[in-house]
């Protein structure tokens, strides 16, 4: 069995110091703390559960979840099995304290985020992929905390841990699915949430990339609608007005995709329009039962909420640093037969 000890002689470092970051207390230099992090994943340490459970209840360990969630119907599945996961912790002495925000303001994330500074333990978070989001997750980092994105990543930030889907094969599935529906000629409107969100970026690569040259299928117009319906069902009914040429509309997000659907439904071109989504929202499903939308990509917000505070549970109280930095969902297709 390793020991504190061992890893402490292999980094050069105190015994205390060891502990002070496999227990999350205490400043210790960046570099130290990833290098004795790494030294204990690679040598499969594992510390006394029954010690470390008691030792959480003493301590009362502080987890935030900042999510974008306010009108976002998707989040309602991550936020339940958060919220179950959290519950069922808590008799570890490990307490949840929420943050819910509707749409991407940066300074808003950035003052949440200097406001749980200095009361938390570990952060889960679906960032805005900003330089200035990624400073203020790099302060807490260095600070200790214990970061988890949680459905989407963020660029320039240190070490972290991800839970998602891939957004990149996310655009490409959904690119393929497009390919199987119709062989063209295809002019698309693309909808999505915001380009200040990494996956939503990853996914409209992910879409260009499988699309790739092939004249039959060219991407018309884009919109972001801020993941909010109303914008969405304005933005939508002005780009079917706009490009009168549109037969296909892919939703990239799912935060105004009813908005989207119902304005491409009020269209006179409605039965014109092959409509492909993402998220089985409940009204998506709806839709999808009603042949309005052929097809959608799932990809597992229960899984995705379950997992990320599994990992927060695992480091806080059991001391067990994540066996890797990326813990992927499947993109599924789901049509009206199978959800």
């Amino acid at each position: 069995m390793v020991t504190i000890k061992q890893i402490a002689d292999l980094c050069g470092v105190s015994r205390g110091t060891v502990d002070r970051v496999l227990n999350n207390r205490g400043n210790v230099k960046p570099e130290k703390r990833e290098l004795i992090l790494e030294m204990a994943k690679k040598l499969h340490y594992r510390p006394n559960p029954a010690g470390k459970a008691l030792a959480a209840q003493k301590s009362n360990p502080v987890v935030a979840v900042v999510l974008p969630s306010k009108s976002i119907r998707f989040f309602d599945d991550i936020i339940d099995a958060l919220e179950k996961a959290a519950r069922k912790y808590e008799s570890y002495g490990m307490r949840t304290v929420w943050h819910t925000v509707r749409g991407y303001d940066v300074e808003e994330q950035c003052h949440i985020l200097d406001q749980i500074k200095g009361q938390i333990n570990a952060l889960i978070i679906n960032p805005i992929n900003d330089p200035k989001i990624a400073a203020k997750l790099n302060e807490l980092i260095a600070a200790g905390i214990f970061v988890v994105t949680i459905n989407n990543d963020i660029e320039q930030a240190s070490t972290h841990y991800y839970v998602g889907s891939d957004y990149v094969n996310g655009g490409r599935t959904i690119g393929a699915l497009l390919k199987m529906f119709s062989p063209g000629p295809c002019h698309i409107g693309v909808v999505l949430g915001s380009l200040k969100i990494l996956g939503h970026r990853h996914r409209l690569q992910g879409l260009k990339e499988i699309l790739g040259t092939d004249g039959q299928y060219e991407i018309t117009a884009l919109i972001e609608d801020n993941d909010d319906d109303i914008s969405s069902y304005d933005a939508t009914k002005n780009l079917l007005h706009q490009y009168p040429d549109i037969n296909v509309l892919l939703i990239l997000s799912s935060g105004g995709s009813y908005g989207t659907c119902r304005a491409a439904l009020a269209s006179p071109r409605k039965d014109d329009l092959l409509i492909l989504v993402f998220d089985t929202i409940p009204t998506t499903r709806e839709m999808m039962k009603a042949g309005d939308i052929k097809a959608a990509i799932y990809q597992h917000p229960h899984q995705q909420g379950q997992k990320a505070m599994q990992l927060v549970f695992d480091y806080l109280v059991n001391g067990i640093v994540p066996d890797r930095e990326r813990y992927i969902m499947n993109n599924e297709i789901r049509i009206a037969e199978n959800m």
